[in-house]
């Protein structure tokens, strides 16, 4: 499972011009699931996610973490996290896994940030999103639960 976590001051997410989804200070995380993920790593993320020193302290050190600023997060289904760009022109998607593994996933990963106390709001998964958001620092980071 592979996160891309972007630091924002503030993210939103529509579908079909409606939006659906968003958030002020926090963060926005594009999650990709492959076919051999499973809940552990799923936690495993979770884990590193709301727990993760990239929000300044007062000495404007990055020193506190999603749940240290009562940030929220912005959860977005992204199975493009694992194209495969390596041979010819167009990505191939095939190390992403299935949509109803995926999703079962992705639902299973945003009950577990809730359950950190963090408020979540969501994309649609399998749907044209058009996400925005102001990128803070800017922080972006990719944690991938297979390197653990």
């Amino acid at each position: 499972m592979k996160a891309v976590i972007q630091r924002a001051r503030d993210a939103s997410v529509s579908v079909s011009g409606e939006t659906i989804g968003a958030i002020d200070q926090g963060l926005v995380v594009l999650l990709g699931v492959t076919h051999d993920d499973t809940e552990e790593d799923a936690a495993y993320l979770v884990n590193k996610i709301v727990h993760m020193r990239i929000f300044e302290d007062e000495n404007d050190k990055m020193n506190l973490s999603l749940k240290d600023v009562a940030g929220r997060l912005l959860s977005i289904s992204q199975f493009t996290l694992y194209g495969d760009t390596r041979k010819g022109r167009r990505p191939n998607f095939l190390q992403a896994a299935k949509p109803d593994d995926a999703n079962k996933l992705y639902q299973y990963f945003n009950k577990l940030v809730t359950e950190q106390g963090v408020t979540v709001a969501t994309g649609e998964f399998g749907a044209m999103m058009d996400v925005q958001f102001t990128n803070v620092g800017p922080v972006t980071l990719v944690v991938d639960s297979k390197d653990k």
